[in-house]
């Protein structure tokens, strides 16, 4: 179909492509809108059809992500200058705060916070000069998406209809190729007429082609030279925030050479005061446990000796009780008449040892 060339008289092809009969409209408009419904629902469409469009496909994903890109770098730009706006607020505020708590106090700690608070106010005023360069990357961003890519984007919409057109009337010629009889000359001549609209509508569409290829190579390469020359200049404004910020810093630093510093203990985690009142009485109540199991081994062993000492008391008293003088056991004196005189044992008494009558 595309390496063989027809050629038909001038007047032939006029008649066809004037030809805007309502049946003609009618079967156009069917045939585009069922190359739209194959679109839609994602049906497989013919590969050599497809493939013949790589480049445009390529081109036309460089530049929705040149679409995508460019609307979050602009949201990101707004979301930076607030940061930087809230940043410097902030460390205006703690420089105030420095030096008021420094002119109270009269000790060199005093001079370091105003000192300090004079350098933090100062980098916070020079931090706002960098929204001036973010202002103007703003403007150009929006200016390029609201220029620049809505024009592509108009050109692209319109690609994209002549598109659906051309597959349109591809599908419409190859419906009525499948039912074309050479020797029948209505089949040919309504041949004829599709093949006339294909060719009118690949036109179009290869016209619009070129231009969005082209433009959308033309949009990469402006947005490439709209980043350097905004981040280049938002560069050199950064570059000076820094110098100036660290001169000043390192001038304080150089001013309070020598001076002692302090130590400062800071505490990495904060607890409950109730879960602290709970841990304080369990670790009382586990010392008072471990102190009772100490003292109980050595109150065993003191009742044990007071037992046994007032065993030994009580024994020694019944000892005491149960002796008695025993009769027969007094020594005979030789010469008495009357028979032997009992002698009594010693008793328990140390002052009276020798023996005695009863």
């Amino acid at each position: 179909m595309s390496g063989h060339k027809c050629s038909y008289p001038w007047d032939l092809q006029d008649r066809y492509a004037q030809d805007k009969s309502v049946v003609n409209k009618m079967q156009q408009k069917y045939w585009e809108t069922k190359q739209a419904f194959i679109k839609a629902t994602g049906k497989k469409e013919d590969e050599h059809v497809v493939a013949s469009d790589a480049d445009l496909d390529a081109k036309l994903e460089l530049f929705h992500s040149i679409q995508r890109t460019c609307l979050d770098l602009s949201k990101a730009i707004v979301l930076y200058q607030k940061r930087i706006c809230f940043l410097s607020q902030e460390e205006n505020e703690l420089g105030k705060f420095l030096r008021s708590q420094g002119f109270q106090d009269k000790t060199r700690a005093g001079k370091m916070m105003q000192a300090a608070g004079k350098a933090l106010c100062f980098s916070s005023q020079q931090r706002l000069a960098l929204r001036n360069p973010l202002c103007r990357f703003h403007q150009e961003v929006e200016t390029f998406r609201h220029r620049a890519i809505s024009d592509t984007w108009l050109t692209v919409n319109r690609m994209e209809q002549c598109r659906t057109e051309y597959r349109g009337a591809l599908l419409w010629m190859k419906d009525v190729s499948q039912e074309l009889d050479p020797d029948l000359y209505k089949q040919m001549e309504k041949f004829r007429k599709v093949q006339t609209q294909v060719r009118l509508a690949k036109k179009s569409f290869d016209k619009l082609k070129m231009d969005v290829c082209q433009k959308v190579d033309l949009l990469g390469a402006s947005r490439c030279n709209l980043l350097s020359h905004m981040l280049a200049t938002y560069q050199t404004t950064l570059l000076h925030f820094w110098e100036k910020t660290s001169h000043t810093m390192a001038a304080i630093h150089e001013s309070f050479r020598g001076y002692q510093p302090y130590e400062f203990t800071t505490l990495k985690s904060l607890q409950d005061p109730m879960k602290k009142l709970v841990e304080n009485e369990e670790r009382k109540i586990s010392q008072q446990e471990s102190a009772e199991a100490a003292t109980e081994p050595s109150q065993q062993l003191i009742s044990l000796a007071d037992e046994n000492q007032h065993k030994e008391s009580s024994n020694f008293k019944n000892e005491l009780l149960d002796m008695k003088p025993e009769e027969g056991a007094c020594l005979g004196q030789s010469g008495c008449g009357k028979g032997p005189l009992p002698i009594c044992l010693p008793g328990p008494s140390s002052r009276d040892p020798g023996p005695r009558r009863c």
